[in-house]
């Protein structure tokens, strides 16, 4: 790679693989152990060493692909000091210094369909609504964006339609995503749908086949979601639709078989739009903590054998450490599994699980990455886990792509478990094929898209000289996350 001047952190003080304590504004950001310092500390120590063996500035090396490898591998030294064992980033250790051995594990040619993806409209009609002092997002890392500069608001437009683009489609492999909501009432949507499909279309506009789907936000238990569904069906032909069970006008969330959620059921039955995202885990307090388990999800989904159920974040929860399998558990992913089983769903069956920002905060803790991915793989099977990201909120999904890759439960958890172990093969299906059984992409959109639309050959050219920014867009301390909260 030829060095370049670079907009962004010329001077190569960020990562490639994003190690912090970033949140998706849907939890408390969880402060960083001193194992996750020491692999930061190791990881930058190793960068401006092998920079110099490779006669790179560090910001060029960090781009790289051995900067990638180079902090994978340094996560593994310092989580094996740790104690923690199940799983590793499997790399050659050459891979820091010779690209064809980085790229022998962090490239790829996977069909990459994300799931779950975010931005927030700069200009929104939320905007309107806030008092004249208000600084929404005031904490989003805007180095390098020249809107930081302008007036008021303007700093938003760091985390908008451009910065999602070049984000998802530039700097990381992902081929289509989804373009997801999260839970508002109806005048305070910080995204609406007509926000969403604007950009979709500017995605069409680059010749991008379709690259960009949307889900309809349906909150069952607030006036008029339920009656709005056939317009979001009608006029904006959406892939699926997104609930959040422990959300509610008044603070209270619902059951999926409560009258709320069957009726949300029914009528996305009668529209013939059959998958239905439900946010799980990832509870945002006490009074609805109960709503936020997937207790209800094997009932409705042995009721309702001609809906797919995808439940986002697969149940997961930042404050209890993932485990082998406990049928005693009532949250987290356990308490999925427990559902389907009680329920009588097996592997292939149609439940989902997703692994938005549940996979970015497991890259962590390889521990209990292990046990999460190897429960869902063992109890839904290799053909019902899809990918997420969540990005934007992430910056680029690119990290998260690459540490996927490198992934590999221990040959000892394998053993002691009954965890499989994580091959081409299973990868691909999570990466993409899976989502394809789910979200409509047509095959001659699919042929098109394989065949070099306008996005890969703009991607193909920014990468001569790439500029990825390796930030997160969310928050980062409980300050800045009830910040969000306020105003997001």
């Amino acid at each position: 790679m030829r060095p370049h001047r670079s907009r962004h952190d010329p001077d190569g003080l960020r990562l490639p693989i994003k190690l912090d304590s970033t949140s998706n504004g849907e939890f408390v950001p969880v402060p960083l152990e001193p194992v996750h310092r020491e692999a930061r500390r190791l990881a930058f120590e190793n960068a401006t060493h092998n920079a110099r063996r490779l006669g790179l500035s560090r910001r060029d090396f960090m781009v790289s692909l051995c900067g990638a490898a180079s902090t994978l591998l340094a996560m593994n030294a310092a989580f094996l000091a740790g104690c923690k064992r199940g799983a590793s980033y499997e790399l050659p250790r050459e891979a820091a210094l010779d690209p064809a051995a980085a790229s022998s594990v962090l490239s790829g040619d996977e069909f990459i369909f994300d799931v779950q993806g975010h931005f927030v409209n700069p200009s929104g009609a939320w905007t309107k609504q806030l008092p004249n002092d208000a600084r929404p997002l005031g904490f989003v890392n805007t180095e390098g964006c020249a809107a930081a500069q302008g007036p008021g608001l303007s700093y938003l437009q760091c985390v908008g339609r451009d910065e999602f683009i070049k984000d998802i489609f530039l700097d990381s492999d992902t081929d289509l995503t989804v373009l997801s909501f999260v839970p508002s009432t109806r005048a305070g949507e910080p995204l609406t749908i007509e926000e969403a499909a604007a950009t979709a279309a500017l995605v069409e506009k680059m010749e991008g086949t379709h690259r960009l789907y949307l889900h309809g936000r349906v909150n069952p238990n607030q006036p008029g979601d339920v009656e709005d569904m056939e317009r979001l069906a009608r006029q904006f032909g959406i892939a699926a639709w997104k609930t959040y069970t422990q959300w509610g006008p008044d603070g209270r969330g619902f059951f999926m078989d409560d009258e709320p959620g069957l009726r949300m059921i029914e009528e996305a039955r009668r529209l013939g739009v059959r998958n239905i995202a439900i946010h799980k885990g990832l509870p945002f307090g006490q009074r609805s903590y109960e709503h936020s388990t997937s207790v209800d999800i094997g009932r409705v989904a042995r009721r309702y054998p001609d809906v797919n159920f995808l439940i986002y974040h697969s149940g997961f929860v930042t404050d209890k450490g993932e485990g082998p399998y406990d049928a005693n558990r009532s949250d987290g992913i356990d308490a999925l599994i427990t559902s389907l089983r009680d329920n009588g769903i097996g592997q292939g069956g149609n439940v989902y699980a997703e692994l938005g920002s549940t996979w970015r905060f497991l890259m962590r803790d390889p521990d209990a990455a292990a046990h999460a991915l190897g429960k869902l793989l063992t109890h839904l099977g290799a053909d019902n886990v899809l990918w997420g990201t969540d990005s934007i909120w992430y910056g680029s999904p690119q990290d998260q792509i690459q540490a996927f890759r490198a992934f590999q439960i221990s040959p000892q958890f394998r053993e002691r478990y009954g965890y499989p172990e994580i091959t081409p093969a299973i990868r691909a299906k999570v990466f993409g094929r899976n989502a394809l059984k789910l979200y409509p992409v047509p095959k001659e959109v699919l042929d098109k898209h394989l065949a070099r639309d306008a996005v890969t050959r703009l991607r193909e050219d920014y990468r001569n000289a790439p500029d990825p920014r390796f930030a997160t867009y969310g928050p980062k301390t409980r300050r800045e996350f009830l910040n969000l909260r306020r105003w997001g």
